[in-house]
């Protein structure tokens, strides 16, 4: 595997071109396509030419930033001018964008090549990357099991390395579990750190992109360029982006000694032993990199789950009410309006995305208001309480990322309480509006990965990068890449 400062040092060496970096990670991709089904769209044409624009910048003489070069994964719901974008669903199938999502914009302004958008859950919605409407994503690691989701198409493209690093979106654990499933680093930024103008929404309030990546450091370079405020997205916060590599560092004993709180409520029942005990070893890790380790509770932890299933399908359903058949994407034809607006939503969206219209349509409504989604509003304000007390004790806080490690195709897909507790650890992060990493902390006896989680207060991505790149270094579970 080959990071982005060891591609960069290749390109301004000129011992590859961008051109040749471009194409062993196309035929890399295409070899492992279909067996993984990471990808519903390539974008090859697009990728040589952006390569080649590198090259000649690189032939005249010019600078070239970190990024440039890099072939890069986008998940398809990112809008891209001028190239598909489904969400994984029928509704969107046909989908070209007229416009470039800030985010995909920055990269590209920075030289990154674009190899293709990612599969996903229909809409961002799932913890499997099952409920696409195109195929289902393998995990890397053993071709029968999940890659977790809905970002799992970016995360199984990292782990196979389709693609140098990806973008993905989290909104309860969407970046975060596919990269435990996964074992690669996944980074949710603080809530309006990274603009979601031309990010497909599906609630609204919750909804941020960020990184995957095999290492840290690649993270904390995606961030780097893709974080700051953009006047087109008016959740997005106007605040100075520090240098992210600054943090890097190899031990936690330097300056301040760090306080790391072990979220108590996160043990116990309901956590798979081998993923408790991966975790409790990498804590015991931290320790010995200069760490101070203290006990944290957060009682409302454990009601972000049900908190999440009122709020974000409440949001959902707002938001795909878009999808009528009438302005864009997909069109039933039938003999009257209401009778088109039905048929196109009936046939157009899958059964976990009608599950949570259903929700929140429900949650909305005027006889349950107040007695659910209102309530579900007050319940979130008393978690990002809980963690502005843990903050105040702490630095960082650590958890597991899943209590499980990646579970077989279609084990879960039939039992959806079973598969919303797949996001029971990153949930609340969500909620809180903090930012959150997962890095690989181990593996079970069927080589599956795991991971752990760290949480930070808002806006400190930096303590997040201080501490995983730490943890990174004196441990060799990023080392380790699936056989194929």
């Amino acid at each position: 595997m080959s990071t982005i400062c060891e591609l960069h040092k290749q390109l301004t060496s000129k011992e590859r071109s961008a051109v040749e970096i471009t194409q062993a990670y196309l035929s890399s991709l295409q070899t492992l396509e279909p067996k993984l089904h990471s990808f519903i769209s390539l974008t090859e044409d697009k990728a040589l030419h952006q390569a080649q624009q590198i090259d000649a910048k690189i032939a005249a003489g010019e600078e070239i930033g970190l990024l440039a070069g890099i072939p890069i994964a986008l998940k398809d719901n990112l809008c891209t001018q001028g190239i598909r974008t489904t969400c994984g669903s029928k509704v969107l199938g046909n989908f070209i964008p007229p416009y470039e999502s800030t985010v995909t914009q920055r990269l590209a302004d920075v030289g990154a090549v674009f190899v293709g958008k990612t599969n996903l859950d229909e809409f961002a919605m799932g913890s499997s990357t099952e409920n696409s409407a195109y195929h289902v994503t393998a995990n890397p690691w053993n071709l029968e099991t999940v890659p977790g989701g809905s970002s799992g198409g970016s995360a199984a493209a990292v782990a196979a390395e389709q693609c140098v690093v990806a973008l993905g979106s989290d909104t309860g654990g969407s970046i975060r579990q596919p990269a435990s499933f996964c074992g690669v680093v996944g980074l949710k930024p603080t809530y309006g750190l990274v603009s979601r103008y031309g990010l497909v929404a599906y609630a609204s309030s919750l909804d941020q992109i960020g990184p995957l990546s095999y290492s840290v450091k690649d993270a904390a370079i995606l961030l780097q360029a893709i974080a700051g405020h953009d006047p087109h997205d008016s959740t997005s916060l106007k605040v100075k982006i520090p240098d992210y590599l600054k943090s890097l560092r190899p031990s936690l004993n330097r300056r301040n000694q760090r306080r790391i709180g072990v979220i108590q409520e996160t043990f116990g029942s309901g956590l798979d032993p081998v993923v408790e005990a991966a975790v409790k070893q990498a804590i015991e890790q931290l320790q010995e990199l200069g760490a101070e380790i203290r006990v944290i509770s957060c009682p409302q932890f454990r009601y972000g789950l049900p908190t999440y299933y009122i709020i974000a399908p409440s949001e959902a359903s707002s938001n795909l009410a878009r999808y009528d058949g009438v302005k864009y994407g997909l069109r039933s034809d039938d003999a009257d309006l209401m009778s088109m607006y039905v048929k196109t939503r009936a046939e157009g969206f899958g059964a976990e995305v009608k599950r949570r219209i259903m929700i929140g349509s429900y949650a909305l409504s005027a006889g349950y208001y107040d007695a659910y989604y209102l309530k579900a509003q007050k319940v979130r304000t008393l978690i990002k309480e809980d963690f502005e007390k843990a903050f105040s004790q702490v630095d960082v806080l650590v958890c597991p990322t899943s209590p499980t490690t990646a579970f077989r195709v279609g084990e879960k897909v039939n039992d959806p309480l079973s598969m919303y507790l797949s996001d029971l650890m990153t949930i609340p992060v969500n909620l809180a509006g903090l930012p959150a990493m997962s890095i690989p902390c181990g593996f079970d006896e069927g080589g599956l990965p795991i991971g752990l989680q760290l949480i930070g207060n808002a806006l400190r991505e930096d303590l997040l990068f201080e501490v995983a790149y730490a943890y990174e270094q004196a441990t060799s579970w990023h080392e380790r890449k699936p056989s194929l």
